[in-house]
């Protein structure tokens, strides 16, 4: 079987700014908590739910080793060997 790929990347650099006084670390990133525990997880179910109108793409998640903190891989599938109906 004959398989293509490409890739396209999407990448979020968080940044926060603090007020002069600050001496860094101090908060041990915890502002980085508001990202992982509502923003991350609202953008991916938006992704989802978006993917739902393009019935023939299949989407799914690939882990090559990275931690979730870090990298989310959704690959989206077109498949051209089944017999169209």
């Amino acid at each position: 079987m004959h398989h293509e790929e490409q890739s396209f990347t999407l990448r979020f650099s968080l940044e926060a700014r603090f007020p002069e006084e600050y001496e860094g670390d101090e908060d041990e990133l915890v502002w980085t908590k508001d990202w992982e525990t509502r923003v991350k997880p609202d953008i991916i179910k938006s992704i989802f739910h978006t993917l739902k109108f393009y019935p023939d793409w299949a989407a799914r998640f690939r882990n090559r080793g990275m931690a979730a903190s870090e990298e989310i891989e959704i690959v989206l599938e077109k498949d051209f060997s089944r017999p169209r109906t």
